[in-house]
Formats: structure tokens, sequence, C-alpha cells
């Protein structure tokens, strides 16, 4: 299987990716916890069905420590006990993000009240930009046919 184009040497897909890697790097040094960041990152990925970013933040999430259990149960974290209150508020905070289209309401008072139980303005600010990220990044990749289970953990810096 091949990328329909190669949008990461593209001259104007470079540059879109650049904002998007700034938008993502604000995220990053955030205070929004590491690992909440990578387990939305996978939920977000496979709900939009995107294979290149599942493949990228289970393994990054892994080589930072993440235990396989916990990546295993991300699909079904509702029936898992493994995921922490804060963690499963931000999980249902990104599905209900990432499925604007499916709900008349979009995100519901309760998921925002249930999160904002657990993070901090800024923490909600990162949380909302990491959600709106990841969905820009899977629908490239998506768009794009971009390949997935090649990645190297780090690989792009």
């Amino acid at each position: 299987m091949e990328a329909r184009l190669d949008f990461f040497g593209s001259a104007l897909g470079a540059r879109v990716l650049k904002h998007l890697n700034s938008a993502n790097k604000a995220v990053v040094d955030s205070t929004l916890p590491h690992a909440t960041q990578e387990l939305v990152k996978i939920r977000a990925s496979q709900i939009n069905g995107c294979g290149f970013c599942t493949d990228m933040h289970t393994k990054d999430a892994a080589q930072a420590g993440e235990t396989a259990q916990r990546l295993h149960l991300v699909a079904a974290w509702r029936e898992a006990t493994v995921f922490t209150d804060a963690e499963r508020a931000a999980l249902e905070l990104a599905e209900q993000g990432t499925r604007v289209a499916d709900a008349a309401g979009g995100v519901t008072d309760e998921a925002w009240a249930d999160a904002a139980g657990h993070y901090d303005e800024e923490q909600l600010a990162a949380l909302v930009s990491l959600i709106a990220v990841i969905n820009a990044y899977n629908r490239v990749n998506v768009l794009n046919r971009q390949p997935a289970g090649g990645y190297r953990p780090g690989q792009f810096g």
C-alpha cells in the first residue's frame, strides 16, 4: 500500500504540517498529563480509522512506559478498570469531540462538566486543542491513505 501523494514532501503539505506540529507542541508542553495526551490521540485515531496515527501513538505511548494492557483496552475504555476517572473524562470528551457530526448537540454539558472536574482551564484548553489537532492529523492521513505499521518511535523528533 502506498500513500496517494507524498503529502510530507509537498511544499504546501509541509507548511500545513509545520503549523499543525506547532499547535501539537503547545499541547505537549502543557500541564495536561502526557499519558492522557497519548490515550486521547489513540482513541480519536481509532474512531477515525487512522491506522498511521494509531500505530504512531501506541508505539510512542509504549516507549514512554504505557502498559500493554492499557493500550489494548483504549477502544473499550468504558468497560476497563485500568483508567483513572480523569483519563475516563478525557476519553469521553475526545469521543464526543471526534464524533461531533454524529450528535446533533455536539459535546454534552455532562461530558464537559466531568472533564472540568478533573482539569484546570489551561489543561482543558490543551485537551480541546489536542482533540482538534489529532482529528486534523487523522483526516490528512485517512484522505491520503497513509500506510500504517512502519512508524518508529521518535521518528518525527
